[in-house]
């Protein structure tokens, strides 16, 4: 998916078990199927799985998750990954990476959603409970800064999307991307984020509810708009209502949330599209499900 990206397989991961971690040598290691773009996942038997980055770009997400999932796990109201060794480069692989516990659960998918009321209301609870946090020295959340820094991505990215979206579809996402910049950058104190709540990071149980949220390597603090993201990327127009009303999300604040989800599909689309259909369709959704609940006479 990048350039530079490490081929990791099984049979890396169990030679790196064996030398670092010798009392799992002989586990089974499976690679975990996902969409996910900057990590590789391997099951080490039943209860553990090894989180491999696949660039020297997200190396910073192991620290960031060791040092902070420990404090956040008694905070929030599901479950959240428990980071229990650190690994170190070996057999040829270069960089640092990390076991963790296995949290059992399937990944929502958009347009499939079992309980889609109950799931925007769980992920609403959780939002709120990341506001709430209150640690010190928290670190700036890598997307939290003013939505306006994304204008560079967007317009890039509706610049390039001439062979993959209409028209139609660039003038309406143009339209809704300079109702979000006609908005202030968030002008209050920064919150808890976890900063990238994508359909791949989460995990619901068979009734659809929300069981766990994975992947903090982006997490911090900063504009609160960033977390509702997963409003288009996952949420039915409905479970949007319920989610924005358990959030009590003021109208620029939504804006500003609309707008980066659109920005962030947009350049996702770019740049995915050959690459991780997964994402790359999740993208289409979210840019279709933007734009249907966009009304041009409102800036909501």
């Amino acid at each position: 998916m990048h350039p530079g990206e490490l081929p990791i397989t099984e049979d890396l991961v169990a030679r790196l078990v064996a030398d670092q971690f010798p009392a799992w040598a002989g586990r089974p290691v499976t690679r975990v199927a996902s969409s996910g773009t900057v990590n590789a996942l391997f099951r080490l038997g039943d209860d553990l799985v090894a989180r491999l980055p696949r660039v020297d770009w997200s190396l910073q997400d192991v620290e960031t998750e060791a040092t902070w999932l420990p404090r956040l796990a008694p905070l929030l109201p599901v479950a959240i990954p428990a980071h229990v060794a650190a690994g170190a480069p070996g057999e040829g692989y270069p960089w640092p990476w990390g076991v963790y516990r296995w949290l059992p659960g399937t990944v929502p998918v958009e347009g499939r959603l079992a309980d889609p009321l109950g799931l925007a209301a769980d992920l609403a609870a959780f939002v709120r409970a990341m506001r709430a946090v209150d640690l010190p020295d928290a670190p700036a959340a890598y997307r939290g800064g003013g939505h306006s820094l994304l204008d560079e991505t967007a317009r890039r990215a509706l610049a390039g999307l001439g062979d993959l979206l209409d028209p139609g579809t660039l003038d309406a996402a143009r339209a809704v991307w300079d109702a979000a910049l006609a908005v202030p950058d968030h002008p209050g104190p920064p919150v808890w984020l976890h900063a990238d709540l994508m359909p791949g990071n989460l995990l619901v149980d068979a009734g659809g509810r929300l069981t766990a949220v994975i992947d903090f390597g982006t997490l911090g603090v900063g504009d609160p708009s960033c977390d509702l993201i997963v409003a288009w990327n996952l949420l039915t127009p409905a479970g949007r209502d319920v989610f924005r009303a358990a959030l009590d999300v003021d109208d620029a604040t939504w804006t500003r949330g609309r707008g980066r989800a659109l920005a962030q599909s947009l350049g996702s689309l770019v740049y995915y599209h050959r690459t991780n259909p997964a994402f790359a369709a999740n993208a289409r959704h979210t840019i279709s499900e933007v734009l249907a609940s966009w009304q041009p006479s409102r800036s909501t």
